[in-house]
């Protein structure tokens, strides 16, 4: 019968629903007992749902936060200030906001480099990889908008240097600075258009975010073997088996957040950054928050300005191009010996990247992040390529469940 629930619940409250609005079968179907999961998936494969839940304490926080923020150059730092001293539990949920953006970051990397490893770029979920680097970059524009807002010296900087960037885009480049100021130099304006962008864009990413869920469900989720499931043998229900298990993940972010919140609100903040913006006075190092560091060396490890901008967007846009760089017709690094060493080496470059960002563009750390820029490119567009051609990978179980079974799923 048409809008019969397609589960019995026992709930009759939840039967009255189900019948009207089926949301609790969707639920079932998406993340539930009726969504079958390969039965080897390990504890890397929660950051989907952590980061699901950090965008919704986001969101939340940022609306309670907008009540009270005032986007102007006079208002900006003080209306903060309010909000740390005068509003109930202001403090707490402006440290929620802004350490939980750091955690956001940290868990996104790891997501990242996680489908970098096991390879869930590769056929058929191309447009799954290309959805969530866009929800990366949406990220990163949202969240250096969100770092200009609290008007402090490093911010004001920041915004200066960045949107000072696009002035080096031959033609049009004056004529989109000019625009993003709002006028002919970073102010009000400015900081007004950042609050407008920084306010809807979590709601584009959310959006974003269940088109990108959507998107898993077409092929189911990669794992850990990188082999397509046979059989219902290779899979079991999503929920209790994986929710309760990823529990386990969500308990170490919310007590990293919850430390981050009460004992160290302010160890990944800059000190300029407590001072009220003052263009007459520029900071000795200016550099942004820790997420941003490794392509922020990037762009100053090119003396031309242009190509500095061309690298920065190079950086970003050349994951676009990783499911055709890699060449290995075998999808997990677990079975890669010679792309493990190099994905390792990758993941060491990276971080390089980020400390020689934090540092002034100076002496022999200037050469060293030339050095590593030329790598971070090399990976995608050499060594990905030739490894894929020459490796021979380890031979492939028949299916997930023949290692599970023998207790090598990685549980």
């Amino acid at each position: 019968m048409a809008g019969a629930p397609n589960r019995e619940y026992k709930n009759s409250l939840v039967r009255w629903i189900e019948y009207r609005l089926p949301i609790f079968s969707l639920l079932d179907h998406t993340i539930g007992r009726d969504y079958p999961t390969p039965k080897n998936l390990n504890y890397w494969w929660s950051l989907g749902a952590v980061l699901t839940i950090a965008l919704i304490i986001q969101i939340i926080t940022g609306i309670f936060l907008a009540m009270y923020y005032v986007p102007t150059a006079e208002g900006a730092f003080d209306s903060v200030e309010r909000i740390m001293r005068d509003v109930n539990s202001g403090w707490m949920i402006r440290y929620i906001h802004s350490n939980g953006a750091a955690l956001f970051f940290a868990a996104v990397y790891i997501h990242i480099l996680r489908g970098m490893y096991y390879g869930s770029y590769k056929r058929p979920r191309e447009l799954l990889w290309f959805i969530g680097i866009i929800i990366f970059i949406l990220m990163m524009a949202t969240a250096f908008m969100g770092y200009v807002l609290p008007w402090g010296q490093m911010s004001f900087w920041a915004a200066t240097v960045i949107t000072n960037l696009f002035s080096a885009i031959p033609w049009v480049g004056d004529s989109i600075t000019i625009w993003l100021w709002g006028g002919f130099s970073v102010g009000s304006a400015t900081l007004q258009r950042f609050y407008s962008l920084h306010y809807v864009l979590p709601f584009v990413i959310f959006g974003a975010t269940i088109v990108h869920i959507w998107a898993i469900h077409v092929h189911g989720p990669n794992n850990p073997k990188g082999i397509s499931v046979k059989g219902p043998q290779d899979t079991i229900p999503y929920h209790p088996y994986f929710t309760t298990k990823y529990m386990v993940v969500f308990g170490i972010f919310f007590i990293a957040l919850a430390f981050l919140v009460f004992y160290e609100p302010n160890y990944l903040n800059h000190s300029d950054q407590f001072k009220r913006a003052n263009p007459l006075v520029t900071p000795a190092n200016i550099v942004p928050e820790w997420y941003f560091l490794p392509f922020y060396a990037i762009l100053r490890s090119i003396p031309d300005k242009l190509m500095g901008v061309v690298a920065f967007g190079g950086s970003l846009m050349i994951l676009f191009i990783l499911p055709w760089v890699d060449t290995s017709r075998v999808r997990s690094g677990a079975f890669r010996p010679v792309f493990k060493q190099f994905f390792w080496i990758f993941v060491a470059d990276v971080i390089l990247l980020g400390y020689i960002g934090s540092q002034p563009p100076a002496g022999a750390l200037l050469i060293i992040g030339r050095l590593a820029t030329v790598y971070y490119f090399a990976h995608f567009i050499i060594i990905l390529p030739l490894v894929g051609w020459m490796e021979r990978p380890k031979p492939l179980p028949e299916s997930i469940a023949e290692p599970v079974l023998k207790g090598e799923g990685g549980q």
